[in-house]
This record gives C-alpha cells, sequence and structure tokens, in this order.
C-alpha cells in the first residue's frame, strides 16, 4: 500500500446542504463574511454593471447568487470550526542513542528520539480514546524494546493547545484501526459527532481534516465518488465497504475523519493507492466507514482486540 497525496479539491453545491437538527450547535456559532478574491471580482463587476444599466432584471440574480455563494462559505467555515477541535495530531516517535544518524531530532523526557512518521485521529469520548488507522502506531504497537514512543498533539474544548503521551489501548490490524488513550485529567475535550454511511450516495459533499505531511488542521474537500470498494489491510486481509472520495488524502491524512455536510463523521480517511505512468500519477482515496469503526471500537476500549478475535 503506497499512502501518496492526490486528489483535488472540487465546488460544493448548495443543493447538497440540508439542515440537521442533532447537529445543534451549528446555529450557536456566529457568521463569518470572509472577502475572496472571486467575491472582490464579482462585485467589482457589478458595480460596473450598475453604473450603465440600474434597472436590469438580471441584478437580482446576481445579488441572490452572491447571497448563496456567501452562505455556503460561512457553512463550511463554521463545519471547520465546529470539527477541527476534535481532531488530533500524531507523531511517532524513536529513542535513539546517536542523534546524528538523524536529521529530525526532539527531546522526550529527557532523551533524544527521532520523529518516524506523522498521522492523524480523532476524539473519540470524553475519557480521551482517540481513533486512528492502525497503520499510524504500527511501530508502537509491535515495539518489543521499549523505543517507540507516540506523541498527541490537541486541544481541549476551549482552544487551548496540549501534548499528551499516547498509550495503546487495542488494535485491529484487519479493519486497519486503532485506539490510544491520553490523560485528560481536569481537561474537557470535544469527541467527534458521529454519522453513518449506510444512508451515502455518490455524489454527496465530504471534507476530510488532518495534517498532511505535517501540516495542522488542513481541510480538503470533494464528493463521494463511489462506495463499497475493497481495500488491503495491513495483515493482508480485505477491508470491505470503504469509501473512495476525491476530497485530498495525503500522507498524514491517515487517522483523520472524513465529514458529511452536517460534520458527522462517515469514516477514518486511510489511503491513497496511486498509479504512475506517461509522465503523470494519479490517486484513489478511502476512508473506513464510520459503520465498522463503531462496531469496531468498543471491542477495542474493553478487551483490547476486535470482535471477530474474540468470536
Amino acid at each position: 500500500m503506497e499512502v501518496l497525496g492526490c486528489g483535488h479539491s472540487v465546488p460544493i453545491p448548495l443543493s447538497s446542504y440540508k439542515p440537521s437538527s442533532s447537529s445543534s450547535s451549528s446555529s450557536s456559532l456566529p457568521t463569518h463574511h470572509l472577502p475572496t478574491t472571486r467575491r472582490t471580482i464579482i462585485f467589482t463587476a457589478v458595480a460596473s454593471y450598475l453604473q450603465f444599466s440600474p434597472n436590469s432584471p438580471i441584478l437580482p440574480a446576481i445579488a441572490q447568487q452572491l447571497d448563496e455563494t456567501q452562505l455556503e462559505e460561512d457553512r463550511v467555515v463554521r463545519l471547520f470550526e465546529e470539527t477541527s477541535p476534535s481532531v488530533v495530531f500524531i507523531k511517532d516517535l524513536e529513542i535513539i542513542n546517536n542523534p546524528k544518524t538523524s536529521d529530525e531530532v526532539v527531546m522526550v523526557d529527557d532523551e533524544k528520539a527521532k520523529v518516524e512518521g506523522t498521522g492523524s485521529g480523532f476524539i473519540w469520548d470524553k475519557f480521551g480514546h482517540i481513533v486512528t488507522n492502525y497503520h499510524v502506531v504500527e511501530k508502537l504497537a509491535t515495539d518489543q524494546l521499549g523505543r517507540q514512543i507516540c506523541k498527541v498533539f490537541l486541544v481541549d474544548r476551549y482552544g487551548n493547545s496540549l501534548s499528551r503521551d499516547g498509550k495503546i489501548v487495542g488494535v485491529d490490524p484487519s479493519s486497519d484501526l486503532a485506539v490510544l488513550k491520553v490523560d485528560i485529567d481536569g481537561i474537557e475535550v470535544k469527541p467527534v459527532d458521529i454519522g453513518s454511511a449506510r444512508t451515502l450516495n455518490v455524489g454527496q459533499s465530504c471534507y476530510a481534516i488532518g495534517n498532511p505531511y505535517g501540516y495542522e488542521n488542513t481541510l480538503t474537500t470533494g464528493v463521494v465518488s463511489g462506495l463499497g470498494r475493497e481495500i488491503p489491510s495491513p495483515n493482508g486481509g480485505a477491508i470491505r465497504g470503504a469509501i473512495q472520495t476525491d476530497a485530498a488524502i495525503n500522507s498524514g491524512n491517515s487517522g483523520g475523519p472524513l465529514l458529511d455536510s452536517h460534520g458527522h463523521v462517515i469514516g477514518v480517511n486511510t489511503a491513497t493507492f496511486t498509479r504512475k505512468g506517461s509522465g503523470m500519477s494519479s490517486g484513489v482515496n478511502f476512508a473506513i466507514p464510520i459503520d465498522t469503526v463503531v462496531k469496531t471500537v468498543p471491542y477495542l476500549i474493553v478487551y483490547g482486540t476486535s470482535y471477530r478475535d474474540r468470536f
């Protein structure tokens, strides 16, 4: 499996948004008015047009389009602001004796460590459980020498940045899922809102939040490109029912949430399969459906293994 960057952002149609009564917190957030180059150009054109045709019937249509564009952009901004505090940044570190052998060295508990990889995850509950991909924390899960460390960077409900050690609670390589636990004593965190992938349709808007290439809190947008896909798991098996999307999923996005238009998690971003040829490269992005996550995570928290390993 090659996890590489690919994909592109696409415009999000207004018709794809249906207000959800289950996401009540959205209505309490302030409306933002963000100037953009596109909007500046449009307003300049309209102002010029008004000088010559002040009574044109096309003006109400232009004004309505501007209002719809503003509302749609404000909605996406609110979705990101509301959901990003639930997304965490994960760093895999290895304690080393010779820092000269590594380009990126950090100090961890008075010891030198090199950064081996980064990934994403999201806050599952108020007790500090973090859901991510198994392949993001595989080295920690299989460490026999006690040299691997996982650092989780998150924010509390009030936006204060925190760094905590991540301890593995349970892993399921067959579904590429893992659960970490961080100490949040005295801290209030914001768990994600869980949705469902069962009612998804191809063409629906979706959004990925993660930390591609270490750039924290990155939002990419796209649509559901396909459903019911089958992708390989880290243990050589198959993950069925995967969601295909053209929302960009790059290295470091793995383990982060894929969201619907209401900000509900519908999948866990996991991989991009890239094919190169003729001087060009193309990739297809996938996410593990949230229904698989909901079925697996409680077993990982309680037993440390999946339900398949229990029965």
